[in-house]
């Protein structure tokens, strides 16, 4: 219930809603319209950095839910979105429909994650890290050397998506695609915290003994998260195959697991909110460094090859002073800032 002196809960049910009180609704009413609009003006390539967002935002999120919430670490994530980039491709080859297609491989993927899931059960902390690694390097081993499947390092072409004749062949029917799962991906994530499912992958995370004294099935509940987890995954690569048109194992390296650890970092461990910003940030910031270096040639040439040289050394710069300066993430200043204008003008 909300009321001029705030908002004040009356059940466990209207506390677990989403949107809590009229003007959330608003707000997130006004972003999605803005959202919805925002293709008709911008260029084309501004319009594929909202796309490649919202393939971001389903893999941040997905991964968000193995280690943010489960506390599962994994640096094979990207490989995982190979799979299902692969698994799209191949299906698209045999003439299977799109949206079968898109569930077949995240199906594929899910059951990859799966069987790498499986020394979860023994394993934790950093051995279970230098696991999900040894997955990243053996499924990067598969995608360039079976080449009956994956094109070897020739890659393969995949088909514009179709749905009931419509065919999603310019960037901005790709967004608008890529966003529709992008909001689902979000919705799925946020109810599955809310469930018997979320609240056992919390407390793996927390405690896994206490979790397991008080009969919680360890081992059952981190292969749902890493199968859950590595469907999305996989969904995020199926879009991006589609998106590209074109895909070759390079992509789907260690960077891009790393990529997306840095996401969830970033934006704030275990908050579906805060993958979101995570992705938004780490998608963005490549393009703000081309951009600072552009508006620089000009007037500092040496300073603009610099920038772009060292892209890299920014991006792990960046992450480092996230964890000295800001361990919580872009979701706790988040948090922040609507504490203090909800507060203002008072100091408490």
């Amino acid at each position: 219930m909300q009321t001029k002196c705030g908002v004040f809960f009356e059940s466990y049910r209207e506390e677990a809603r989403l949107l809590v009180g009229g003007f959330q609704k608003t707000r997130f009413a006004a972003f999605l319209l803005v959202l919805l609009a925002s293709p008709w003006f911008l260029n084309n390539y501004h319009v594929s950095v909202l796309i490649l967002i919202n393939i971001a935002v389903i893999a941040a999120v997905s991964l968000n839910i193995l280690t943010g919430a489960c506390g599962q670490i994994s640096l094979g994530h990207g490989a995982f979105v190979g799979v299902g980039a692969y698994a799209a491709a191949y299906f698209s080859f045999q003439g299977v429909p799109f949206l079968p297609g898109l569930l077949l491989a995240g199906i594929v993927a899910a059951v990859a994650g799966a069987c790498f899931g499986i020394p979860s059960l023994r394993l934790k902390g950093i051995y279970l890290a230098i696991s999900t690694l040894a997955a990243q390097l053996i499924l990067e081993y598969v995608f360039l050397h079976w080449e009956a499947v994956t094109g070897g390092s020739n890659g393969m072409p995949v088909d514009s998506p179709s749905v009931l004749g419509f065919v999603f062949d310019t960037d901005r029917s790709m967004f608008y695609l890529t966003l529709i799962f992008a909001v689902l991906a979000v919705l799925a994530a946020s109810n599955v915290m809310r469930t018997r499912f979320g609240r056992a992958f919390v407390a793996i995370r927390d405690h896994h003994l206490s979790a397991e004294i008080v009969g919680v099935d360890l081992f059952r509940y981190k292969l749902v998260a890493f199968a859950l987890s590595s469907f999305m995954a996989g969904v995020a690569g199926a879009l991006w195959a589609h998106y590209t048109m074109y895909i070759t194992p390079e992509p789907f390296g260690i960077t891009l697991s790393i990529s997306y650890l840095a996401m969830i970092i970033i934006g704030g461990l275990g908050s579906v909110q805060g993958a979101v910003f995570g992705a938004i940030f780490i998608t963005i910031l490549p393009e703000a460094l081309g951009y600072l270096a552009d508006g620089l040639s000009g007037a500092f040439p040496e300073v603009s090859s610099y920038l772009l040289a060292a892209k890299e050394g920014v991006f792990g710069l960046v992450l480092v002073l996230f964890l000295i300066f800001e361990p919580e993430g872009l979701n706790h200043r988040w948090r922040l800032f609507k504490a203090y204008w909800k507060l203002y003008p008072f100091a408490h």
